[in-house]
């Protein structure tokens, strides 16, 4: 051991103590200046953000605005019925979500809570962005019904964005080797390359899954030790993560216009980069990064026709359930607060009765 402050002691009630040493990024935290970190983030953020805004607005441009119109009438309901299809099955998947997490902390809730408590987070969250805060108070706000702490609700939080990148990076490795040639055709790179960074990439996820099979591992989260999930619910996190990543590209899949040449597999590796740079942009559902991404990568089609696409996806997927979400809280805040009025009124009632 290199020096006593690079050790780490860390204890939970229920939990036992743990001592380690600090990771690299812990202590480099440690040594930084306090909230450099943040700031540096932030100012990566801000500069990635303004890149794609840089791109978009060299795109649209060039955006005709009859053309625009032109290709969204051209878009048919079955295109839009294909697209609410795979984002009710996204929605649906994003619910397990929050199911492996409460099995992980070994809380139950019946599955109407669950249910709610995901697609209202994840609805409002993909909208108003931070999710972390958005995400965590929504949870919070549903989930103290049953009886669930501030600490708990954040352990859901983590696990579910655990669950988001394993599914993330499962996908994009997958799409990395089996679409690699269909990605040279696009980038000009190496098919080995994509290989070889795909192999990478699923190796990574393999080995995460090693880690935590090997012995219980645990988190540091603002003094508090949250643990990992096992082997059995990594890999359930990893399907789970999976469909619900390949059902949304899926859903922008059916808008796409037909001079897009792209195969699905390819088009997944280049769905799930656009996402990446817009969860690190910290933009709401990662606007403006993740258009600007997609109209420079999506080849064949006119930009008319791939943005029109994309507005398109933008209301199906994002716009609509934030609607619904909100319609749906309402409407059982409503239900619960005529629920209490009623029994108030029943036990005056019964308290005057002779």
């Amino acid at each position: 051991m290199r020096k006593d402050e690079d050790l780490a002691i860390s204890s939970q009630p229920g939990l036992p103590a743990v001592i380690r040493r600090k990771s690299f990024f812990e202590t480099l935290q440690d040594r930084l200046p306090h909230g450099a970190v943040h700031i540096f983030g932030a100012l990566a953020s801000l500069a990635l953000f303004g890149v794609a805004a840089y791109i978009l607005a060299g795109v649209l441009s060039n955006i005709r605005y009859a053309d625009l119109v032109e290709a969204l009438k051209a878009t048919s309901g079955a295109q839009i019925l294909a697209a609410l299809f795979c984002v009710t099955i996204s929605y649906v998947a994003l619910t397990g979500y929050d199911f492996a997490a409460l099995r992980q902390i070994r809380h139950h809730a019946p599955y109407r809570i669950t249910a709610l408590a995901s697609f209202a987070s994840f609805a409002l969250s993909f909208n108003l962005g931070f999710p972390v805060v958005t995400g965590a108070a929504i949870r919070y706000w549903i989930y103290s019904r049953v009886q669930m702490t501030a600490l708990q609700v954040a352990n859901i939080t983590v696990i579910t964005g655990v669950t988001f990148w394993l599914g993330m990076t499962t996908v994009i490795g997958f799409a990395l080797v089996k679409g690699a040639e269909s990605l040279a055709a696009l980038d000009g790179l190496p098919v080995a390359m994509h290989m070889a960074l795909g192999v990478l990439i699923l190796a990574g996820v393999a080995g995460y899954g090693a880690w935590v099979a090997l012995e219980p591992r645990h988190i540091r989260l603002r003094g508090h030790v949250l643990e990992m999930p096992g082997v059995g619910s990594t890999i359930a996190q990893v399907i789970v993560g999976a469909v619900d990543i390949c059902a949304a590209a899926a859903a922008l899949y059916m808008l796409l216009p037909q001079g897009v040449h792209l195969d699905f597999t390819a088009f997944l590796a280049v769905y799930v980069f656009a996402c990446s740079l817009g969860v690190v942009s910290h933009a709401p559902g990662g606007i403006g990064v993740f258009e600007a991404t997609m109209l420079h990568a999506l080849p064949g089609a006119s930009q008319e026709s791939v943005l029109a696409s994309l507005l398109l996806f933008r209301v199906i997927y994002y716009f609509l359930p934030f609607i619904v979400a909100l319609a749906v809280l309402g409407a059982d805040e409503g239900a619960r607060r005529w629920g209490a009025l009623r029994e108030a009124v029943a036990r005056i009632i019964e308290e005057r009765a002779p």
